[in-house]
């Protein structure tokens, strides 16, 4: 059995007869999902989740323990021992059937996205609870806080689709629960394998909890993303495939990029054609409000690590070429911000800053390039852009990521394996090496019959 964890997200279960924000009741939750049947909380506990733009609550959700996670354990245990003997065509077919759903409704998921600030993917099932299922195990989703509302509308529509009883389960948890749940998760041995998606720190407990049983982990971490400007790239394209690649759902995913490594012969034309670009395309506001381009950073506390990186690299010597402050929509909302004259010694440079921060470092040689890139202890994503072949292939072979764009911002793509090295994880997630990450080798000797 299989136990996904999504410690940086939430969600709800039972129907609601009417529901906040013009979100679709149909498929808006607010409990567990167990077992084919949506569980409340036993203790009748609740937490609120926020609408990020606004900061009005959305709806109380069911704030589940380890009890509904020993529950949703042992339904999933039971589904898979009918599961595993399902044959691959008809677990693809119910798969299919989920995906339509989630087409004819990706209105409705649209806005629950929307309203809770995620940046969906519905690579969420075809990378990693697809990949699983796929496979013939079970799955038990648990998303935490941040961002509630969407793990629980696709457990309403695989429920739709057919997917069997206790195959698919959702147990959403507040942050004051999360630390408990997730150690029932990883110490329960039904559970036999451990996908998560999080923070470095985070990833390190849980395995610290996997290893007393030697379960099989996956591990989706940290990322410090470098993107690399060389002399000969084609400063429009690469000035285009920064925009995308930085502030992508307001910079907070996990392959956005947070450092850029700039040639000192391109630095002053890419910084100003940059600078001129933000100002161009990125409309800061509410997701429902038409032209917007850049939501809310998830909480406060994520705008302030902005502000506090900002501030550290204004204090040192960076200077602000747009942006630098926060939005007066209100406290979520942050500037797209432009920083030049960034040294490797600032915040912005040392940690991952998640958020809608661009710090730009001018270097001279591509071996000084290469060696602040990386100098981090995480490898996720990379970015270079050069129009030189051997440059390509040399970088790209050098570069510490699981994964490289060469004059590309958005590398991300279900049918390629997703992963990175270092502290960035374990393990890859899409392709085929997703699938072989639920597999096991098993070798059988005949001596003769």
């Amino acid at each position: 059995m299989f136990a996904r964890l999504l410690l940086p997200r939430i969600l709800p279960s039972h129907k609601l007869s009417s529901c906040p924000q013009g979100l679709p009741a149909s498929l808006v939750r607010s409990s567990a999902y167990v077992g084919g049947s949506w569980l409340r909380s036993s203790d009748s506990a609740s937490f609120p989740v926020l609408d990020p733009a606004t900061g009005a609550e959305l709806l109380q959700v069911d704030d589940c323990g380890p009890r509904e996670c020993r529950e949703a354990l042992k339904a999933a245990a039971a589904a898979f021992q009918t599961w595993r003997e399902v044959p691959a065509k008809e677990r693809s077919a119910l798969l299919r059937k989920w995906y339509e759903l989630m087409i004819q409704n990706k209105e409705d998921l649209a806005k629950i996205i929307t309203a809770e600030n995620w940046n969906f993917p519905s690579a969420m099932i075809t990378r990693k609870v697809g990949a699983a299922l796929a496979a013939g195990c079970t799955v038990i989703v648990k998303p935490a806080e941040d961002t509630p509302l969407s793990a629980l509308a696709l457990a309403e529509l695989a429920h739709q689709a057919g997917i069997p009883a206790g195959v698919y389960n959702v147990v959403p948890c507040s942050r004051e629960k999360a630390p408990a749940v997730g150690k029932a998760l990883c110490t329960d041995p039904l559970v036999a394998k451990i996908s998560f998606t999080g923070s470095t720190a985070t990833g390190k407990i849980l395995l610290r909890y996997a290893a007393d049983s030697v379960k099989r982990v996956s591990m989706e971490l940290g990322g410090h993303a470098p993107f690399i400007v060389f002399d000969s790239a084609n400063v429009d394209q690469a000035v285009a495939g920064a925009l995308a690649s930085k502030f992508r759902n307001s910079g907070q995913t996990c392959v956005c990029t947070n450092k850029f490594l700039v040639q000192e012969g391109i630095h002053d034309i890419f910084v100003q054609k940059l600078s001129e670009l933000i100002k161009k395309e990125l409309h800061v506001g509410n997701g429902f409000e038409e032209g917007v381009t850049q939501g809310p950073l998830i909480n406060e506390k994520a705008v302030q690590k902005v502000e506090q990186h900002v501030g550290d690299a204004v204090s040192q010597g960076a200077r602000i070429e747009t942006g630098g402050k926060r939005h007066d929509l209100g406290k979520n909302f942050y500037e797209p911000t432009l920083l030049s004259n960034v040294t490797t010694n600032m915040l912005c440079i040392q940690e991952e800053t998640f958020g809608p921060l661009a710090p730009v470092i001018k270097f001279n040689t591509e071996e000084e390039a290469v060696a602040i890139a990386n100098s981090a202890n995480v490898g996720l994503a990379g970015y270079f852009y050069s129009q030189d072949p051997a440059q390509i292939w040399r970088v790209a072979e050098r570069l510490e990521v699981g994964m490289v764009g060469v004059n590309e911002g958005l590398i991300s793509a279900v049918e390629c394996p997703f992963g990175g090295v270092k502290q960035s994880g374990l393990g890859r997630e899409g392709s085929k090496y997703g699938i072989d990450e639920y597999l096991d080798i098993k070798y059988v000797c005949f001596g003769g019959l």
